[in-house]
């Protein structure tokens, strides 16, 4: 959190509200979320989601929230958009589902549920849409090189709620809107395949099998044995901790973001 002001008033104001609005974020239900859900099913990081399968205490709690707020009161501006321009199919039945819950797996294990609010299904043209709201280098990035695995995963588990609650899409799409002073939307979209999410949660399920078996609660030493092969991005990882030698205190970081934060609080 960055503040600053023209006097020692002022100043003193915006170090007030800039810490309203951090206590207010973490205080938020987003925040407190503690369940894994579709949208981290497919962080290619094992490490980081071992970490948050076990519920282990997180490390990086001075993540600056604003991102997160901007995208959340995006999120609400849309639905409420499509809620004013919804219609009916003629049979009862809404077009739009808005930020309802689906539920991608269903299971008498809590650890093995997964559900979460897709953003919107539009019955009639049977497209299942997630809204990402990304800066302008990202917004270049996952045009070049398409959504990543992360987000390609997270479309098709959502495409598997939606077919679970009886309506399967013929395509996934994510639309991703920069936050600039022009408007920039690309859109990514394939068809929906089933097969995509399956192989998500069996690879999820593996991973939690593969953690519970190290005992790292009881062997803390074990978390080598959990692989940071292709992750993405260590920055705003909820466990990453510079300079760190002891994984069950948190992770050093494994790429370039990470070694670029570790010079920062070096530098701090």
């Amino acid at each position: 959190m960055i503040t600053t002001g023209n006097d020692e008033f002022s100043r003193t104001l915006a170090e007030r509200i800039g810490q309203f609005i951090v206590d207010a974020d973490a205080r938020s239900a987003r925040s407190r979320q503690r369940a894994i859900g579709p949208s981290e099913v497919g962080e290619p990081c094992e490490r980081q989601l071992a970490y948050k399968i076990l519920d282990w205490p997180e490390t990086n709690t001075n993540r600056d929230p604003i991102a997160a707020i901007i995208g959340t009161g995006f999120h609400m501006w849309m639905a409420e958009k499509f809620e004013a321009r919804q219609t009916d199919l003629g049979d009862g039945r809404p077009r739009y589902r808005i930020e309802e819950r689906v539920t991608v797996r269903d299971s008498p294990i809590e650890a093995a549920r997964l559900t979460g609010s897709s953003d919107l299904y539009d019955r009639l043209a049977r497209l299942n849409w997630d809204w990402k709201l990304v800066g302008v280098s990202s917004l270049d990035k996952y045009r070049r090189q398409g959504p990543g695995p992360k987000y390609r995963i997270q479309a098709h588990l959502y495409g598997l709620g939606q077919e679970n609650a009886g309506q399967p899409p013929q395509r996934v799409v994510v639309a991703f809107i920069a936050r600039h002073h022009e408007l920039k939307v690309h859109v990514w979209s394939e068809p929906y395949d089933r097969q995509i999410a399956v192989d998500a949660l069996a690879r999820l399920d593996r991973i939690r099998d593969h953690a519970m078996r190290l005992e790292l609660d009881l062997h803390p030493e074990r978390w080598t044995q959990i692989s940071t092969d292709g992750a993405a991005s260590c920055r705003f990882c909820p466990w990453l901790t510079p300079g760190s030698t002891d994984l069950s205190a948190g992770c050093p970081g494994t790429n370039t973001e990470a070694k670029s934060s570790q010079l920062e609080a070096l530098i701090a």
